[in-house]
């Protein structure tokens, strides 16, 4: 590789700490989801837990499924590093050819495959909703909601090449704001659909195709402004493209996991009782806010830092930064699952139930997969962050086996929780959900023995204390919750703004509880200042 300069445009004067990056795009992403939420509320009301619900939901779920792989998932996990490693060592003008060739190599491959995906939507739908097959109208308007809905790949997917580009350079807002982008197409087509009385399902999915356009173009000046806007060049051949390839190849499989795993819920529940994919996706969605504002925004900040921190061969700063990283998300995953779980009825009754699209009965559904969900959700957490200690230090093969390891396991218990107990336990879509939470508890568990056996990361003695006092501070919050539900006997029949702010005064009297125990077990924010 050439010497490298001084010349780089975009290096900040001054980088902000791991636990202020962490806040700022944990607060973006946090008004994405809250904007998630609203266009979920919205969605329950329009869609409801139908037939049309159901097909919508499968052709929105596999684009997003290879987003995660393309965009960033295993594309962002292989190429942080290697763009490190080119801004470590070699010159600014060798950075933006690897930035030409990659955009390049990424979007002809993308274009192929949203073509061929929409040539052959009869066939994914088939594959991925076989259960649909038996009723022919719901069979072919999946069909065409894949077709409209699938060049939302092609989109985002760059979006998050140009997204990976910011964050390498600690410009963090920006992308972690673009998903608002989403809502607010989602919720638009919405309430067109319901103001022109048109098909909600169809409307729906030609807001998916906008915002994909949308959060592209959004990032654009962003990058120009830095003088890194990529001028996209065939690349098959570039060193620097092989290698994110090379990277890329294995981490297709290990980080998405538990994508796989959902897909594969989403083929069980099309054979299950009508409603069982809607369910599945009001309780996931609940189960994301957490994992998306907290954990994304915690290995989003850490991964080109792990990176850096490998490049420059510094292992002390390598270790700090992953116990960082894992005690930040276990102080949000920790409390997030005990509520979840505790509250499950009543939160998805608050921002769901109408009595006509979202009926008691699809609320109590919901809930037993909420639930379910909720119990993996710190093991969902803690694989964002272990992951990135493999990825940064290019690490591929290690997240492979354990991938295959726990979507092995993920199946099996598929097997044994839906099919067999179904018949007797009724446990249905639950099962599914179970079954992936469990799955997640595998994968992170040999995650973390990985590192461990590296000596790559091992926790140390604070993590006594920092236990006990995160365990005091949620049994706290747990009573405070349970005598506070028990104050409203029937939440559906409160009306919606009653309902939303007797919600809002048990979570924020939840919190209140947690964050008071953590302070008088002695945590501060500069408990979690990375040390050497």
């Amino acid at each position: 590789m050439p010497a490298p300069d001084n010349s780089d445009p975009a290096k900040p004067a001054r980088q902000q700490g791991l636990l202020g990056s962490s806040l700022t795009v944990g607060g973006m992403t946090g008004i994405s989801r809250v904007a998630g939420l609203i266009r979920d509320m919205v969605l329950a009301r329009v869609l409801g837990a139908d037939g049309l619900a159901d097909a919508f939901f499968v052709a929105f779920r596999l684009p997003n499924f290879l987003r995660r792989l393309f965009a960033e998932g295993a594309f962002s996990q292989a190429f942080v590093p290697v763009l490190a490693e080119y801004r470590e060592r070699s010159s600014q003008a060798a950075v933006r050819e690897l930035l030409d060739r990659v955009a390049g190599t990424l979007g002809s491959a993308l274009l192929v495959l949203t073509a061929l995906a929409m040539l052959g939507a009869p066939l994914l739908a088939w594959l991925f909703a076989p259960g649909f097959a038996a009723d022919p109208d719901k069979f072919a308007a999946t069909i065409t909601l894949i077709r409209i809905t699938f060049p939302y790949l092609l989109f985002i997917s760059l979006a998050g090449f140009l997204g990976s580009v910011l964050n390498s350079y600690d410009r963090f807002v920006v992308p972690a704001f673009t998903p608002v982008w989403l809502n607010l197409c989602l919720i638009g087509a919405a309430l067109v659909a319901a103001a022109q009385a048109l098909s909600p399902a169809h409307a729906l999915a030609w807001g998916v195709f906008a915002a994909g356009a949308i959060q592209l173009l959004f990032q654009m000046p962003f990058l120009a402004r830095l003088d890194l806007l990529p001028r996209p060049r065939s690349g098959w051949r570039h060193p620097g493209v092989r290698r994110v390839l090379k990277l890329m190849a294995p981490a297709l499989f290990g980080v998405s996991v538990s994508q796989i795993n959902l897909l594969l819920d989403t083929v069980i529940a099309s054979f299950l009782p009508e409603g069982s994919v809607s369910w599945l996706y009001y309780s996931d969605r609940l189960v994301e806010l957490p994992l998306g504002v907290f954990a994304v925004a915690a290995a989003t900040v850490i991964l080109p830092r792990l990176s850096r921190l490998h490049s420059g061969a510094a292992p002390a700063e390598f270790r700090a930064t992953l116990d960082w990283g894992l005690r930040f998300v276990l102080l949000i995953a920790v409390p997030a699952t005990l509520a979840l779980v505790l509250i499950a009825e009543p939160v998805l009754t608050t921002l769901f139930y109408d009595g006509v699209s979202m009926v008691r009965r699809d609320i109590e559904m919901a809930a037993f997969s909420l639930r379910a969900f909720a119990l993996g959700l710190i093991a969902f957490m803690c694989i964002k962050v272990l992951a990135s200690g493999f990825y940064s230090r290019q690490d591929m093969r290690s997240p492979v086996i354990i991938g295959i390891v726990a979507m092995v396991a993920n199946m099996v218990l598929n097997l044994m929780f839906v099919i067999p107990l179904h018949h007797y336990f009724r446990l249905g879509h639950a099962g599914l959900a179970l079954a992936t939470a469990l799955s997640a508890w595998l994968n992170a568990g040999l995650l973390l023995r990985g590192l461990w056996r590296a000596g790559v990361y091992r926790p140390g003695r604070e993590w006594l204390r920092f236990a006990a006092v995160l365990g005091m501070a949620n049994v706290a919050m747990a009573l405070v919750l349970l005598w506070l539900l028990g104050q409203v006997e029937d939440w559906a029949m409160l009306r919606f703004w009653p309902r939303a702010g007797a919600m809002l005064g048990v979570c924020g009297a939840g919190l209140l509880t947690y964050l008071g125990g953590l302070w008088l077990g002695g945590v501060r924010l500069r408990d979690f200042r990375p040390r050497r």
